[in-house]
């Protein structure tokens, strides 16, 4: 843990852009397991809140209705697209001063980053956030926040590979046996722009160079990664989220797990308020409900991903967190100045251009 600790820090102090913190209210009001500095009356006034995420629909659904059954008054909605689609049409909103979310869910630091510089996120440091390590917490603290780790292997069908012949490491995603039968995120991921930013570090430049002979074939959604693996379609994930595992296996699917020695790749699941939301009393309602216990262990259940709370459960099925090698960038400003790059390159590999 210490690489992604070190990380995670720097991440924090590159995104730094104010001096001046946003404080939390003095006498935070105690809720059924979570503290909360929102006018709960004037949140279920508003009577709804909406969220913009590129988790898959499910996850979001279940999540909006843990939060609609703790607070019934407050209606829920999301809208779920890939996230450069869903950033752009965010942008295209804000510059025609239309503003309809209150919640912004991200994937990808750029995204998080730019957002931060165009003043984008809401002001608002949950009286929850105490519950996170600092390395989770943007800077200033207040504008968004590790809602949960997304971490990612190798998964591959065993009913169509044998387990003593699934590869092993990332590594060994180069054999040629496996060409025409990978499937990989599109450019769009913040995870597959880490995953490739890292295994070129960690393997060499020519790593991906020969991975491209393997013709991937790249998809937007991990639910799209298992369900093409499960069907046969293809038979191993690249950059296989390990969540995605842990729900397919869930439903009894063909599935299986490879937890590279060169480490699991890890990163966030950015959520914070929208600045000029409509319902800003419900969208701060939500963000202390979300970053304590209820709301984070609502969060663990309907996707599978790990919580960064010490107090709350890893996934059904999953081992803790703390269990992982896990690998990030180890200067975040460096790795984001490779995103140009990094989509030119993937794009043609996987025939995107």
């Amino acid at each position: 843990m210490r690489l992604i600790r070190s990380a995670l820090a720097f991440s924090a102090a590159m995104l730094m852009a104010s001096t001046t913190w946003a404080a939390t209210c003095a006498n935070p009001r105690q809720m059924d397991g979570f503290k909360t500095c929102a006018d709960v009356a004037k949140a279920e006034e508003e009577g709804a809140i909406v969220m913009y995420s590129p988790d898959p629909e499910t996850n979001q659904a279940g999540l909006m209705a843990a939060f609609n059954k703790a607070f019934p008054k407050i209606k829920t909605n999301f809208l779920r697209l890939q996230t450069g689609a869903l950033y752009a049409k965010l942008m295209a909103e804000r510059q025609a001063k239309t503003y309809t979310t209150d919640i912004l869910m991200l994937t990808d630091m750029t995204f998080a980053q730019d957002f931060q510089r165009r003043k984008g996120w809401m002001d608002y440091t949950s009286p929850e956030n105490t519950g996170l390590k600092a390395e989770y917490k943007s800077k200033p603290e207040g504008q968004f926040f590790w809602g949960a780790a997304i971490i990612a292997g190798i998964a591959y069908n065993p009913t169509t590979v044998k387990p003593e012949d699934a590869p092993k490491s990332w590594a060994d995603l180069n054999n040629p046996k496996w060409k025409d039968n990978i499937n990989v995120k599109v450019s769009n991921s913040g995870l597959q722009h880490e995953t490739w930013y890292l295994l070129r570090r960690i393997l060499g430049d020519s790593y991906w160079a020969d991975f491209a002979k393997q013709n991937p074939r790249a998809f937007d959604s991990y639910v799209q990664q298992f369900d093409r693996c499960v069907s046969g379609q293809d038979q191993i994930i690249s950059t296989a989220q390990y969540s995605g595992y842990l729900q397919f296996k869930a439903k009894g699917a063909p599935i299986a797990f490879v937890i590279p020695p060169e480490g699991m790749v890890v990163t966030p699941s950015l959520y914070g308020g929208v600045n000029e939301a409509p319902h800003p009393e419900a969208a701060k309602l939500f963000l202390d409900w979300l970053t304590g216990v209820p709301g984070q262990t609502a969060l663990v259940k309907v996707s599978s991903l790990h919580s960064l709370r010490e107090d709350v459960a890893p996934p059904v099925g999953g081992d803790p967190i703390t269990a992982f090698k896990l690998i990030a960038p180890d200067d975040w400003d460096v790795f984001l100045k490779t995103h140009t790059q990094f989509v030119k390159e993937w794009n043609t590999m996987v025939g995107m251009r």
